[in-house]
């Protein structure tokens, strides 16, 4: 025989359980739409030129996590006529989850011996209508000093802290999609923070500058990778 009280806790699960089926994601999104970063992404332009040199993070194994958060690595380094080099990493995952998403460099450095320090949100000016919210940090380890520009996009948000892109997650779940998530890091060997920062913005800028169509939202979002195309339509 069920009391009163057993009749509302029962209501109150079946409602529990009918909110989170509601909320649970039955839509996928994915800007990179089957587009090869490998192949599109430009090996020389502005100022810089690439040079293959191999994974710059730990080269994944089969059936790790890392092997499970990225689809696809591309990593490169790149150097400019003065001298000045960086390296290039965009990592990109199609499904950001609880358990599968992107790591943020402020976590992953610490991880392999860096200390971090000078960890600020960073505007990444691209054009006179477009800059991009990133950050910036300096990374030391017993040998040496990485001055890092970074941006992260989760669906079509682009979070510049871990509760930002948390948020970012769940505000798509609750619209009803699991989304896709890219990390672009650039970064340069020195221990002068305000002289790297200037390199990975000018690097920055000129790589955006570069992208083909197809690559604007993948790497900006819908409405950055937009404006961008919309500009360069314009006549000069």
């Amino acid at each position: 025989m069920f009391n009163r009280r057993d009749i509302l806790i029962g209501a109150s699960c079946f409602a529990a359980a009918g909110t989170a089926m509601a909320m649970k994601p039955r839509n996928r999104m994915d800007l990179l739409r089957g587009a090869s970063l490998d192949e599109l992404l430009p090996h020389a332009f502005g100022e810089w030129k690439a040079e293959e040199v191999g994974a710059l993070i730990a080269p994944p194994r089969e059936n790790s996590l890392e092997d499970k958060l990225y689809n696809t690595v591309v990593s490169r380094v790149f150097s400019r006529s003065d001298g000045a080099m960086v390296m290039m990493l965009i990592a990109y995952g199609n499904a950001q989850t609880d358990l599968l998403q992107l790591h943020r460099p402020e976590v992953c450095y610490p991880f392999f011996g860096f200390t971090v320090s000078n960890s600020h949100p960073e505007t990444i000016p691209i054009t006179p209508q477009v800059a991009v919210p990133g950050r910036a940090m300096t990374a030391s380890s017993y040998n040496r000093t990485e001055q890092i520009l970074y941006w992260a996009r989760v669906g079509e948000y682009l979070p510049q802290t871990g509760n930002e892109q948390l948020l970012a997650r769940l505000k798509s779940q609750m619209a009803g999609f699991i989304v896709d998530g890219v990390l672009v890091r650039i970064s340069n060997v020195t221990s002068e923070a305000d002289d790297g920062l200037a390199i990975n913005r000018d690097f920055a800028r000129q790589l955006v500058e570069a992208l083909p169509k197809p690559l604007l939202a993948p790497l900006l979002g819908t409405s950055f990778g937009e404006t961008i195309a919309a500009n360069r339509s314009k006549p000069a």
